[in-house]
């Protein structure tokens, strides 16, 4: 294992080392982080990263992206069939 139970392929870890990341770069980094590690371990998970990472780095990209993964997604509305096909004027 070349990182740790949290991040067992040391992705968040090196994100935080590259200078002059991107967000764009580091949600796809979280991507790959967050497909190899157990999902229902991932809200503890990203708590642990935060609290690892975020207070010495405030204003990194992965910060925000971490943030991002502990928020509750907006409900789905899904417009189906005719109705997503005819806009509302």
């Amino acid at each position: 294992m070349k990182g740790d139970l949290n991040d067992p392929k040391a992705l968040i870890r090196e994100a935080y080392r590259i200078e002059g990341i991107t967000l764009e770069e580091c949600r796809s980094i979280f991507i790959d982080w967050a497909l190899s590690v157990e999902s229902s371990q991932t809200p503890e998970l990203l708590k642990t990263l935060l609290a690892n990472y975020g207070p010495d780095h405030p204003d990194h990209p992965m910060t925000q992206v971490l943030h991002e993964g502990t928020m509750t997604p907006p409900d789905a509305k899904r417009r189906g069939g005719r109705a997503a096909r005819i806009s509302r004027n």
